[in-house]
């Protein structure tokens, strides 16, 4: 019996870091909006884009405006 215990012990502390890195992936073959806009050379910002730039889409699960110049 406590062998039994033992090993769903070590099963549950090795599948913990898992559980951790499965919140921050977004689907299967996406990426992030954030990883998106910095991709089209774009920054985040929870503010109103600076002048002369644009609102090219959200970042931060639509949270934040993606600007670029």
């Amino acid at each position: 019996m406590r062998v039994l215990y033992l090993l769903l012990l070590t099963l549950c502390l090795l599948a913990s870091p898992l559980a951790a890195g499965v919140s921050l992936l977004t689907g299967l073959g996406q990426r992030s909006d954030h990883y998106i806009c910095a991709k089209k050379g774009g920054t985040c910002n929870f503010s109103p884009c600076p002048l002369f730039n644009r609102i090219e889409g959200t970042c931060y699960s639509g949270k934040a405006k993606c600007c670029i110049r």
